[in-house]
């Protein structure tokens, strides 16, 4: 009988697969994976590819960007429930309300949100290039959604006025500042890395606020040799195979998505024998979504 990787592998090559790895996912998953990185990335990455099937490891989100950007491939995604608790903060009535309570301010949307709020929104950002695109838009004031923390941190570096949304990631708006010094005590050498998503008072302590994919980088050039780094725990396994020589420490114990592990090899290998929990976004809200990604993009 053949193991469940070798399965996936044929089963791969017969569906022309692709399979997409959030940096935050189980070692294993990202292991089988034939990219891993940050979400929008990944999505664009295989929107390039002449793949027919993407297999997302990640969360809805995700396989809603990547079927915005890919809509003539099969995107499906192995755990159907795998959400994202900060996605779900804003829905488009709470944010056709506050447009209209807001009226001609743009909209800039992390893109970890849902495809109707994508749809929404004037353009997309994400936490690499926040501070670029809010600099950018020619108005005065701007609506964030969903990310009150992320908004904070892109507020630092514009004279912008930034209304913010009461969203954020339960699991770093949890990181608190007494658990940073902690982490700091017992990793005295360890430069302290934090995503923005993390709450102000986290980010003033930080060294270095960086993306998954700028932890990377940063990391790898880095003189230092140990870190602490403040994000989803699942970001340590792709950071210590960049960089073997070096030590990785979380920020806390507590900062573990469900979501994010909810995806195993076994779900995998059944949604590519089965081809089944297709993420598709409806060709109307695709459009308007796909406008206010492909709108990043060019100001990038």
């Amino acid at each position: 009988m053949p193991s469940i990787i070798d399965q996936i592998r044929t089963l791969r090559q017969q569906r022309n697969a692709i399979i997409l790895a959030h940096n935050y996912v189980l070692p294993e998953v990202q292991d089988i994976a034939d990219m891993c990185g940050d979400s929008l990335e990944l999505s664009r990455r295989a929107s390039e590819t002449n793949a027919d099937v993407i297999v997302f490891c990640g969360v809805r989100f995700m396989a809603e960007t990547a079927s915005i950007l890919s809509p003539d491939k099969k995107v499906l995604l192995p755990v159907l429930d795998a959400g994202c608790p900060m996605a779900d903060m804003v829905t488009p009535e709470q944010l056709k309300q506050k447009m209209q309570m807001l009226p001609n301010i743009p909209v800039v949307t992390y893109v970890n949100s849902n495809a109707d709020v994508k749809a929404l929104s004037t353009v997309c950002c994400t936490s690499a290039n926040v501070v670029d695109i809010v600099n950018q838009m020619e108005s005065d004031e701007i609506l964030m959604v969903p990310d009150k923390n992320l908004a904070r941190y892109a507020a630092r570096f514009t004279q912008k006025k930034i209304h913010l949304w009461d969203g954020y990631c339960p699991i770093h708006h949890q990181l608190t500042s007494d658990q940073v010094i902690q982490a700091k005590k017992a990793y005295p050498k360890a430069e302290f890395i934090a995503h923005p998503e993390c709450s102000s008072d986290v980010l003033d302590m930080a060294d270095a606020i960086l993306s998954t994919s700028g932890m990377i980088a940063h990391t790898t050039r880095s003189s230092h040799y140990e870190f602490i780094i403040a994000t989803e725990m699942g970001m340590l396994y792709p950071l210590q195979k960049a960089n073997p020589q070096k030590q990785f420490y979380s920020a806390s114990p507590s900062l573990i998505c469900p979501d994010m592990k909810k995806i195993h090899l076994a779900d995998i290998l059944n949604c590519l024998s089965l081809l089944s929990n297709e993420i598709k976004v409806p060709e109307e809200i695709r459009v308007l979504a796909y406008n206010s990604v492909e709108r990043m993009i060019r100001m990038k």
